[in-house]
């Protein structure tokens, strides 16, 4: 874990703790995206564990929401795998360079004040208060750099042009999960890495959203 993100265990501790075993926090170390939690606390609004990834959520409820400033995207909506409602905050952690090399992130399961305000509502006769997120894709100056950064991670100092087609198709599965492709200029700066055309990225792209399997 970067030492700078270790310092973060305290803050993600107090939080969870003051405000119970509905809120859970999480933290990432992105030098290695494929396994970027490294602590969590109060784990079972999402149920995250030690060496899992970050999941889509991060790419378009924080880096690509009008939300988005000062390093921090807060009280977006997420559902949870067991349907639940879960309002979210993440806020982005950087090195001493102001290379961000992490985030924490806040998950509140509100299912059931969603579930009282709604009753609450009908019974005043008044619409209940929407609790979805409102979604915007729009890339900001400084996301490139965020994003540049986990694919440099993602890929790492492996020898791309060693890789086996199968091996590059799972590199890029990976990224498409995590809606990298979703940001401007991706698909360029993941054909630069690979050593690959941006036409062959797109074939794999289409071969992944069609479930062929290489």
């Amino acid at each position: 874990m970067h030492p700078n993100i270790k310092n973060y265990i305290p803050v993600a501790r107090m939080i969870a703790d003051t405000f119970g075993s509905h809120c859970e926090v999480i933290l990432h170390d992105f030098s290695n995206p494929q396994n970027s939690v490294v602590y969590t606390r109060n784990n079972v609004v999402t149920n995250r564990q030690v060496g899992e990834s970050f999941t889509e959520y991060f790419v378009k409820e924080v880096l690509l929401s009008r939300k988005f400033q000062d390093d921090c995207s807060v009280n977006y909506m997420m559902t949870g795998s067991d349907g639940q409602t879960i309002k979210s905050s993440t806020a982005l952690i950087r090195d001493d360079s102001e290379r961000v090399i992490g985030a924490l992130c806040v998950n509140v399961d509100i299912t059931c004040l969603s579930r009282t305000l709604s009753q609450l509502s009908e019974l005043m006769g008044m619409e209940p208060p929407s609790l979805t997120g409102e979604k915007e894709v729009e890339v900001r100056p400084h996301i490139k750099e965020i994003v540049d950064s986990i694919i440099d991670q993602t890929i790492g100092s492996q020898d791309v042009d060693a890789l086996s087609r199968e091996q590059k198709i799972d590199l890029i599965r990976f990224m498409n999960a995590k809606g990298i492709f979703l940001i401007k200029g991706a698909t360029d700066k993941v054909a630069e890495r690979m050593n690959i055309s941006k036409v062959t990225v797109y074939s794999y792209l289409d071969e992944i959203k069609k479930g062929k399997r290489p």
